[in-house]
């Protein structure tokens, strides 16, 4: 249970992926860009950096409309997915720091979960192809919430998995949308400047240009305050 001593103790770290873990947002979107071209529709990168972070269907109401048929939202990321996973998988790199801080939490004895508003199957592929999967205690796609960032669901879904409170929770972000969520949620927040800048993420407890400048006493120290 959630309430028992040893989980009222326990300290856990839930990372976004898309821009912390790996650098993709170019291929997200290339990926965009092309799905939306077939249906004439010009996808700009200030629509794809305003955007970035919030699940796919939400990005397709906001782009074409929010009464856009669900069988065309739905063949959309379909498309979209599947094309940037096909231009992804032979340029998976992590960003600098993400790697070391996450074998390190568990050395240290966090729990450690990842709540992203990507597929599974896009998960599957970025965490194995850096030989991190097993790093994850806890795993949230897209899928598995009614509605995505900054919607708290999916961070307080992984914080129930891992049978960790969300007042001893640090989340790792770099999108505003998944910034607020995190807050909504009642977890601490660490931002990396990686998508937006540093004026758009004043929310977090800790700005940080790249990860390696965090450091699991960090961490520790936005959880015990």
């Amino acid at each position: 249970m959630l309430d028992s001593v040893e989980n009222l103790k326990a300290k856990a770290v839930i990372w976004d992926m898309d821009g912390v873990i790996v650098d993709t947002g170019r291929y997200h979107f290339r990926a965009w860009q092309e799905a939306f071209r077939k249906r004439g529709v010009t996808f700009t990168e200030e629509a794809f950096r305003r955007n970035f972070g919030q699940r796919n269907d939400t990005i397709v109401r906001v782009t074409l409309g929010k009464d856009t048929p669900q069988t065309e939202i739905d063949a959309i990321t379909r498309e979209k997915e599947s094309y940037f996973r096909s231009i992804v998988k032979d340029n998976i790199r992590p960003l600098p720091g993400a790697v070391a801080l996450l074998k390190s939490l568990a050395e240290n004895g966090f729990k450690v979960g990842l709540a992203s508003s990507a597929p599974v199957e896009n998960i599957e592929l970025l965490t194995t192809t850096l030989g991190i999967r097993d790093c994850f205690q806890a795993i949230v796609s897209g899928r598995e919430v009614a509605e995505g960032k900054p919607n708290p669901q999916g961070y307080l879904l992984a914080a129930q998995k891992l049978g960790v409170a969300p007042k001893n929770c640090v989340v790792i972000e770099d999108a505003v949308a998944g910034l607020a969520g995190a807050r909504r949620a009642g977890m601490h927040c660490v931002a990396v400047t990686t998508t937006h800048p540093r004026a758009s993420l004043s929310e977090a407890d800790l700005i940080v240009e790249t990860l390696e400048n965090v450091s699991v006493s960090d961490l520790e120290r936005l959880i015990d305050g």
